[in-house]
């Protein structure tokens, strides 16, 4: 049950913020969103079970040392790790689902996610330009992106049409229209906006009027794009892309070189890390995270026994606090991707030792009944 809150309330968060104003804009249909769901799921999932297994460890032991049982379980010859060994075999068991999903499944969804959300910008069968809100269309191949707004859109007939034009990011054309019409180039993907009795500024600050301008818009210009992401690839593809990252240094360094050569070669050696940095740290994040569901759980048992003991009802705002810091440790790492000499792709593992240890010893002592 934990575990499908946590997904329900991470998909929901994803669905408002990608999905649902594409819905709202009519460039997205209901299958289209359906099949989004889908893709989101396992993404969510490598998120949701590690903070569901915390979070579940927290409540059943918290109710367990609540209710006594635990006393009355001592008080029969059971110690606390005889209890605890098989939801830490579970945890241990879980880590092997998270490493497929952080490693495999999860990226790939990802893509295809990505992908889709994409499709769904361009397509034009059921495009609809929404009413009194500004809807904005990524650079065109030109350079130039649109924010297009007007008051009132009925059957592809504009009236009150205004449009901002940015081209390399400073030069800024307004164009406003009393009327206008829209259609759809479906075959090319584009939209055309036929506007008349146009008011145009252009960026050196002219003024210039019309009875008719053409703004075409051409979708497949968005941003799809071939080239994936380090955070969206898969395990094997990182250690590729490692493979295809490292430089080697093009000088060989000998003593007949002299100093300048030794100089060169620390600087390619610096550049293939600055280089190779950030695919180490997202391969080492996949495999530190999916053993992140062992770390929760052997921390969970006793924190679990131990805020219940004080009468409190913590469990959820304890795992809540817990994740963060999880994260927390996680992002310090990432943040020092440009800083190659520290290695922070070894920091990703960090998180994993502080929650281990720590839950190993927590467990110690309430074992022990410190």
């Amino acid at each position: 049950m934990t575990m499908l809150v946590f997904t329900f309330v991470l998909l929901v968060g994803s669905a408002l913020r990608e999905l649902l104003p594409l819905l709202v804009n009519g460039q997205a249909t209901f299958a289209m969103i359906a099949k989004a769901f889908g893709l989101l799921i396992p993404f969510v999932f490598a998120f949701a079970l590690p903070t569901a297994m915390l979070t579940s460890t927290l409540l059943v032991f918290g109710r367990f040392s609540a209710d006594q049982e635990l006393t009355a379980a001592r008080a029969s010859g059971i110690s606390l790790v005889s209890l605890a060994a098989p939801i830490l075999v579970l945890g241990l068991l879980l880590c092997g689902v998270s490493a497929l999903i952080n490693m495999q499944i999860a990226p790939s969804c990802r893509v295809a996610y990505n992908d889709l959300r994409s499709d769904m910008r361009t397509s034009l069968a059921n495009f609809r330009l929404p009413e009194g809100q500004p809807v904005n269309f990524p650079a065109q191949t030109n350079g130039s992106s649109y924010t297009i707004y007007t008051r009132r859109n009925r059957n592809q007939n504009l009236q009150d049409v205004f449009i901002l034009k940015i081209e390399q990011e400073t030069n800024r054309t307004t164009i406003i229209a009393p009327t206008g019409r829209l259609e759809l180039d479906i075959t090319n993907q584009t939209l055309l906006l036929h506007l008349t009795n146009f008011d145009a500024q252009l960026p050196d600050g002219h003024s210039f009027s019309g009875s008719e301008w053409l703004v075409p818009i051409d979708l497949k210009a968005g941003d799809k794009t071939s080239v994936i992401p380090d955070t969206d690839m898969t395990f094997p593809q990182l250690r590729e892309e490692l493979k295809k990252s490292r430089i080697s240094p093009p000088v060989p360094v000998s003593i007949t070189q002299g100093g300048d050569a030794v100089k060169r070669k620390r600087r390619m050696q610096k550049l293939s890390s600055d280089v190779t940095e950030p695919i180490r740290i997202q391969l080492h994040k996949q495999v530190a995270f999916s053993f992140a569901c062992f770390g929760f759980t052997l921390i969970g048992i006793p924190l679990g026994i131990r805020v219940h003991r004080r009468e409190t009802n913590l469990g959820i705002l304890v795992a809540v606090g817990l994740v963060l810091i999880y994260y927390t440790l996680q992002f310090i790492g990432q943040s020092l991707s440009s800083h190659a000499e520290y290695a922070p792709h070894l920091l990703m593992w960090i998180p994993n030792l502080v929650f281990q240890v720590t839950g190993a010893v927590l467990l110690w002592r309430a074992n022990r009944g410190i």
